[in-house]
């Protein structure tokens, strides 16, 4: 069986300045897999290109079995893959629910998108505690459960994650990759661009670290942790 996931070969560029040269990588259905690099190293570009916000100029994107870099983001989403950004783009004027709510825009079935709610909120009691409270008004922490929760809200088979533990606490960090864990257990599978290398090896079934634009290497996280080049760039020894 193929990947859930195909990317190959992709050239994106910002203007005439070239952002990613050349990235492949696979996601399997049921897999977390992290994507590691320094900051401007490609990886949020990747997820960008994804998702369909930022069009590649050469390269192909599979998603089970078929080509989807041509498509808009709107048809990606029905597709089954939901982006959560770097910075939760959450509505701050709107309250929890109808944030949550909005992730099911382009979804029909009512029933299901109650049943769905449940869910996010089992994955996240706080914001079951906090549903008529307005977003701009959360915590960081809780922000980002909110971004999290909306993403799983137009029920995706892919997660893409751009930074999940950015500006937590390191209690916090623990909590939100436990509750990645509990997403990925429920049969999403995972794409996860994460700073925190240890956080982010500690949950993946694999990793790509990327250099410039470029993927320099991959492997199982066992592989990634025991590779000299990696311990000296991200582990500090």
């Amino acid at each position: 069986m193929g990947a859930l996931l195909d990317v190959r070969d992709l050239a994106t560029y910002y203007g005439h300045a070239q952002a990613l040269r050349g990235v492949s990588l696979q996601v399997g259905a049921g897999e977390i897999v992290a994507i590691l690099g320094a900051n401007g190293a490609g990886k949020s570009t990747t997820l960008l290109t994804i998702s369909g916000l930022l069009r590649a100029r050469t390269g192909s994107i599979l998603f089970q079995g078929s080509p989807i870099g041509r498509e808009k983001p709107g048809a990606i989403v029905r597709r089954g893959i939901s982006h959560c950004p770097e910075g939760r783009a959450l509505f701050p004027e709107m309250t929890v629910v109808d944030n949550l709510v909005l992730g099911a825009f382009l979804r029909t079935d009512r029933a299901a998108i109650a049943a769905d709610l449940a869910r996010v909120y089992q994955h996240f009691p706080r914001l079951q505690e906090r549903t008529a409270q307005l977003a701009g008004s959360l915590s960081g922490g809780e922000q980002q459960m909110l971004a999290i929760g909306r993403a799983l809200m137009s029920r995706p088979k892919l997660l893409l994650l751009d930074e999940p533990s950015l500006g937590l606490s390191p209690k916090l960090v623990e909590e939100m990759f436990r509750i990645i864990a509990g997403i990925n257990a429920d049969g999403t599978s995972v794409l996860l661009v994460e700073q925190n290398v240890g956080a982010a090896l500690e949950a993946a079934h694999r990793a790509y670290v990327m250099e410039t634009g470029r993927i320099v290497f991959a492997g199982s996280r066992n592989e990634v942790l025991h590779n000299d080049h990696v311990r000296r760039a991200y582990l500090g020894g």
